[in-house]
């Protein structure tokens, strides 16, 4: 089937979004032309002249988390790079293949099964504002207190719940050694609405694409969280910005490794000290791809801002002070692209 089978743009809309076939449904319908609503422009797409193969991220292993030299490469990371890789970090392969595995199963479920979960979790795109699909369908799991888990698919239930008991406390650890780069001590009472108050895991599922120099699975931007933990499978395709500042950098799968992104609010908390990190994903024209992110979030009810820490000995401000559920309302109307949305909190 082509894309011209679909008379209107409201046509693929529909198949899309509505009826929950999504970006996997126009592959399994032998898709030969990409719809023009998943066209990105060429400013979003990814400028392979601009791959630097010289460079690659920092790969850092955690079995001894109280060494002082693990601690000083997981802040000397998030300043330059704003992301590493972790490797011996605890969790079991078997909970990460577990994972992955129940992620496929979930994506191969017939449209008529998945739309029953689109409401609570299931998305064909991540926003109803998007002007361009992006070439993904993600997942997503609520994992706090308020959050029922017996509304997730049972494909995935028993797996996230597992991972979530490892990811957690490790997602703690690696904040609690930059806090302490920042001289803040300890994640008590006080803070963990501030840097925890809220966990999401995505899945996200990139299907082969037949043209994927003019689409995108995630187009350029910065996570709008604390930190992110992020496994991929053997197909890679995530790229992030190299040190020159227009460079990206592949960041190559490694087996059982997870990726740690900086966000945006630690960013924003750390008063520029650590930098949050702009990606994307470039989807393949053979094989799909599986990704599972685990987002840390501050509360909805916080104030952001920088810590009192960071401004001891007269350094200025660079952020005002702004609830976070304000900032979520704007990155999510406006979608800004690369680290525009830190502009919202820019005194």
């Amino acid at each position: 089937m082509t894309s011209s089978k679909f008379e209107t743009n409201d046509d693929i809309l529909d198949f899309v979004i509505k009826k929950a076939n999504g970006i996997k449904g126009l592959v399994d319908r032998s898709l030969e032309i990409i719809p023009n609503q998943c066209i990105q422009p060429k400013e979003h797409r990814l400028d392979k002249s601009k791959i630097d193969n010289q460079e690659s991220i920092p790969t850092i292993g955690l079995s001894n988390f109280n060494d002082l030299n693990v601690e000083k490469s997981i802040q000397e990371a998030a300043t330059k790079w704003g992301c590493f890789q972790i490797i011996n970090h605890g969790i079991p392969i078997e909970v990460l293949e577990d994972l992955k595995d129940a992620a496929h199963k979930f994506f191969e479920l017939p449209a008529e099964e998945k739309v029953k979960y689109f409401k609570d979790c299931y998305s064909a795109c991540e926003s109803k504002n998007e002007k361009v699909l992006e070439w993904r369908d993600s997942i997503k799991h609520g994992c706090n207190p308020q959050n029922d888990s017996n509304l997730w698919p049972p494909q995935t239930r028993y797996q996230v719940l597992e991972y979530q008991k490892w990811a957690k406390p490790l997602a703690k650890k690696l904040l609690e050694v930059l806090l302490k780069g920042l001289n803040v001590n300890e994640i008590d009472v006080s803070l963990e609405p501030l840097l925890m108050g809220t966990v999401n895991i995505n899945m996200n599922y990139y299907p082969p694409c037949p043209n994927p120099s003019i689409t995108m699975g995630a187009h350029r931007h910065c996570d709008g969280s604390c930190i992110t933990l992020l496994f991929q499978d053997d197909t890679g395709g995530l790229y992030v910005r190299g040190t020159k500042g227009d460079n990206w950098i592949h960041v190559n799968p490694i087996k059982g490794a997870l990726a740690v992104n900086i966000g945006d609010l630690l960013q924003i908390m750390s008063n520029d000290r650590y930098k949050s990190i702009e990606h994307c994903v470039a989807v393949d024209s053979s094989r799909a791809r599986i990704s599972i992110t685990l987002f840390v979030n501050a509360s909805l009810d916080s104030v952001i801002g920088p810590f009192p820490q960071m401004l001891k000995d007269g350094e200025k401000p660079v952020y005002k002070h702004v609830l976070h559920s304000d900032y979520w309302d704007y990155f999510y109307r406006k979608r800004p692209s690369g680290k525009a949305s830190l502009d919202f909190f820019k005194i």
